[in-house]
């Protein structure tokens, strides 16, 4: 098996369940992983997972407003497998990177993890 690493991807965005931050806006911080089988050696990009056009699916993503934090890790996934359906696993990681939580220091997130079998 392969596994194709996104990491540290740095989005400005305004996904958020409070109206403050679907207007101000904060920093996400995604990772994704994609595995699938290999049959052969892979000599030629169209025999794997091209990783810029994962990019530009998350990228995509991220320009669309949601609620939560879940729903748009489910659509990127999703968008992904559709590109390339002999995948066999998706874990897709976002953290945000300013929570609006009073006195807290850190991140917060979901990881969203899909096997195809």
């Amino acid at each position: 098996m392969i596994t194709i690493h996104l990491n540290n991807l740095i989005f400005f965005s305004h996904h958020g369940l409070h109206e403050e931050e679907t207007i101000v806006g904060t920093h996400f911080e995604i990772d994704a992983e994609i595995s699938f089988l290999e049959n052969k050696k892979i000599v030629a990009l169209n025999e794997t997972i091209n990783y810029v056009s994962v990019y530009n699916i998350i990228k995509e993503h991220m320009k669309r407003p949601s609620r939560l934090m879940e729903t748009v890790a489910m659509q990127i996934a999703e968008d992904i497998f559709e590109k390339n359906n002999y995948i066999r696993i998706i874990n897709i990681s976002i953290r945000k990177l300013n929570p609006p939580i009073n006195n807290f220091t850190g991140k917060v997130g979901v990881t969203y993890s899909k096997e195809y079998l």
